[in-house]
């Protein structure tokens, strides 16, 4: 099935006689393969809790292509096909999935993720549109790449962003995904561990992670501290989420993200000789035994190879992490029973980062 956004609402899409676009691509088409076809199932991958707009693709040829004339150079309607599009991105993970696209809202994630690339020198992730709000300049360190700009109202603006204040907010990139991001449920001939993770001396392992403020604080915190990785098991939020992305600062973009099963991880656990551990709370009465997190404990594994499991907010770790991981939990000298998993984490993140 082939669809356009076509007409578009002449009345909200102001044509300049001249308009010198930093793109000059005619437009943009996006073409969804196979694997993005597949991908409409990450529904029961990824529990978004935004993701109540779920949208029919169609099934057919699975061909879904956008078109935005080239002359655009500004939208004022919320009702502008292209702006409905950006909304389903916002909103609907299957919809972001199926397309490979997002919207990163605000300056600051941009410029992370561009500034990354630029002292990487690796194209991780690709910048479609930057929708500016109506008579804004192109934010400094932003203005040297190829994009097509689109100023759009303050209405537009606030609808995209969700902010009350949409002076607040210079910028919004619609975005490619990142080449790092995998999904193993989809991308079947991706099953090779040794080219999941440039370096798998330390991936943090996330079982169950529904909320996507904590998942984006978590990456946030990973990078920080120049973790490998992220292995994201069933039941984890979508690393895409709006409020994920939020929190995350871009780092959803720059670190490398796989998503897949035990299986696969108990893979990638066995080809590098990796030790499982797991954050776990030292006061549940637990017949197995739960290490302290020390500095003689992390010392111990300076030179070993971790994965670091942390469990869910409301369940914690699952069984199966339990069997298979070797507990360890953060010793505190007040009466809480446990620390939000974001803040654990962070600590967990923090002593056992690689000292190299």
């Amino acid at each position: 099935m082939i669809c356009a956004y076509e007409p578009w609402v002449q009345a909200s899409i102001s044509y300049p006689p001249q308009l010198k676009l930093l793109n000059q691509k005619p437009n943009l088409s996006i073409t969804k393969t196979k694997t993005q076809v597949q991908r409409k199932s990450l529904d029961n991958r990824f529990d978004d809790v935004e993701d109540d707009d779920k949208i029919d693709n169609g099934g057919g040829s699975g061909l879904v292509k956008f078109t935005l004339p080239p002359l655009v150079k500004s939208i004022t309607s919320t009702l502008n096909p292209f702006i409905k599009h950006c909304l389903k991105l916002k909103s609907s993970s299957s919809y972001r999935h199926s397309h490979a696209s997002a919207l990163v809202v605000g300056t600051t994630p941009i410029r992370e993720v561009y500034r990354y690339q630029e002292s990487s020198q690796e194209q991780i992730a690709g910048m479609d549109f930057l929708l500016l709000l109506d008579k804004a300049e192109i934010p400094e360190g932003l203005d040297k790449h190829s994009v097509h700009v689109v100023h759009v109202s303050s209405m537009v603006m606030k609808k995209l962003s969700g902010v009350q204040s949409a002076e607040s907010i210079e910028a919004i990139a619609l975005m490619r995904f990142p080449t790092s991001f995998l999904n193993l449920d989809v991308d079947l001939n991706n099953s090779d561990c040794q080219s999941w993770f440039p370096s798998t001396h330390r991936i943090l392992v996330l079982d169950g992670i529904q909320d996507p403020g904590n998942l984006g604080t978590l990456l946030r915190s990973a990078m920080a501290f120049r973790w490998g990785g992220i292995f994201l098991l069933p039941g984890c939020c979508d690393p895409f989420n709006e409020k994920a992305l939020r929190a995350s600062r871009g780092a959803s973009f720059q670190l490398p993200i796989v998503s897949g099963s035990w299986y696969h991880l108990e893979t990638l656990k066995d080809t590098f000789n990796m030790k499982m551990l797991a954050g776990h709370p030292d006061s549940d009465g637990k017949t197995q035994k739960v290490s302290s997190l020390s500095q003689e404990f992390v010392h111990s594994l300076a030179h070993v190879a971790l994965c670091l499991v942390l469990g869910s907010e409301g369940r914690g770790l699952s069984e199966k992490a339990q069997q298979e991981c070797d507990l360890v939990s953060i010793p505190m000298a007040g009466e809480f029973e446990s620390l939000n998993v974001s803040v654990a984490g962070g600590i967990f993140l923090y002593m056992l980062q690689p000292k190299n």
